[in-house]
Parts: C-alpha cells; sequence; structure tokens
C-alpha cells in the first residue's frame, strides 16, 4: 500500500470549463488518468486537497465525481476554493452512496489513518486577515485543522497535514494556520492552489522547522506524487 496526493484536477465533465486557455493544460485529463492507472493500485491512497470540480452543484459534479471513483485507489477528498457543490458532510456522503461511489471519503474535522501516519486537513484560507471577513474565515479554517490534527493524535497517530492553500506564499503567512501546526508539532504539510508563475513563489522544502510540498496538479505534471517514503521517513 503507498500513498499519493494530487490537488487541483480542476474536472468539468458535467460543465462547459475549458482548462486548455492555461498554459500546459492540454489534454490535461487524459494525462492524468494515464498516469493514474498506470502507477495506483486498488489498494493504495491518494489524497486530493481541492478544487476537484468545476461543477456548481452535485448535478453538475455528478460526472467527475463518477471519474474519480472509476480510477484505482481509495480517495480522500477535501475542499478547495473552487468546490463550489461541496455540501454538508451528512449530503454528500448520501449523495455518494445514492450514486454508488464508494471510493470516495470526506476529510473534514476528521482524520484517516495510514500505517502510523494520520492524515488530517482543511481548505485554509488566502494569508490576509486584513478583511473582517477573511480574518473570520481565517479563525474557522485554523479551528477546523485544530480539530483534525487533534483526533488523528487522540488515535495514536502522527499528523501529515492537507492543506488546499498555502500557509507560506512568498512573503505572506497564515499565521492562525501556522500556530495550529506549531502547537501540536506537525513536520510535513502538503499544499496546492497555487498555478502557473505563482509556482515560482511556492515554499517547496523546509521552512522553520516544516517540510512544505506544492502538489498542484500542474505543478506535477498531473502525475499523482508518491509521498510514502516522505510521510515515512526516519526525520519525522
Amino acid at each position: 500500500m503507498k500513498l499519493y496526493t494530487i490537488a487541483d484536477l480542476h474536472l468539468s465533465f458535467g460543465v462547459h470549463k475549458p482548462m486548455n486557455i492555461f498554459g500546459g493544460w492540454d489534454d490535461h485529463v487524459q494525462r492524468l488518468e494515464k498516469n493514474w492507472q498506470d502507477k495506483i493500485c486498488p489498494d493504495d491512497i491518494v489524497v486530493l486537497p481541492g478544487d476537484l470540480s468545476w461543477g456548481m452543484n452535485f448535478e453538475e459534479t455528478e460526472k467527475d465525481l463518477a471519474f474519480l471513483d472509476s480510477l484505482n485507489g481509495t480517495k480522500i477528498i477535501s475542499k478547495g476554493n473552487h468546490d463550489y457543490w461541496w455540501n454538508t458532510v451528512s449530503k454528500m456522503q448520501r449523495f455518494f452512496d445514492e450514486k454508488g461511489f464508494k471510493s470516495l471519503n470526506i476529510l473534514h474535522l476528521n482524520h484517516y489513518q495510514f500505517g502510523s501516519i494520520g492524515i488530517c486537513g482543511t481548505r485554509g484560507w488566502v494569508n490576509d486577515n486584513s478583511e473582517p471577513a477573511s480574518a473570520k474565515v481565517i479563525a474557522r479554517e485554523a479551528i477546523r485543522l485544530e480539530m483534525s490534527v487533534k483526533s488523528a493524535i487522540s488515535a495514536g497517530l502522527t499528523p501529515v497535514v492537507f492543506l488546499h492553500y498555502p500557509p507560506v506564499f512568498g512573503e505572506s503567512r497564515n499565521f492562525e494556520i501556522l500556530d495550529v501546526l506549531y502547537k501540536y508539532g506537525v513536520k510535513k504539510v502538503f499544499y496546492g492552489h497555487l498555478h502557473g508563475k505563482a509556482h515560482g513563489y511556492a515554499v517547496n522544502g523546509m521552512y522553520d522547522g516544516i517540510e512544505y510540498r506544492l502538489i498542484s496538479s500542474d505543478f506535477l505534471h498531473f502525475d499523482p506524487f508518491d509521498i510514502t517514503g516522505i510521510v515515512q521517513s526516519d526525520n519525522y
């Protein structure tokens, strides 16, 4: 069993949202499917931290989720800023059950186990609390992250965090999210959201005692990233 991750799939089987208007995104779904099926086995786990579908509701997202469900492995999904279809856990799980999506699992205020590792996470938010509305969202996301991390620790697992937004980007910092990471000794963080030229400002390595990895699909060339060795490394 291996652990993979990739963010920002931006699927659009149910709506017209072509991604080939962006550089490097030509045939990205076909490339993703081939890379995925060539390397991922049925007993592997894939973490997908947000921006899965351009659909605005369950109906528009159904074909995207069906595509994901058809791929090898167990998928653990969380919310991104473009996942407008996202709903309450109970409503999403009911929809998954009705459609027979057996391999999709929701990461929200909880964790999933991979060996001695606890897979934790939340969406996060932009690193700017100057606006009152943003400050409220950031505070809420920090609470959600803390609940997820605490659930893993309570189970005796070492938390590894998956976020959609980067908590560190260029000169900006999301201190509320960082406080949770430091408080619970999180050492590995994987995040997406960044595309194109923004890749150049990403933290992709050690920063202040935490190893960060950018996993946006275009950064990974639509090839799921095997992080088994990273999360199980001796220095963690």
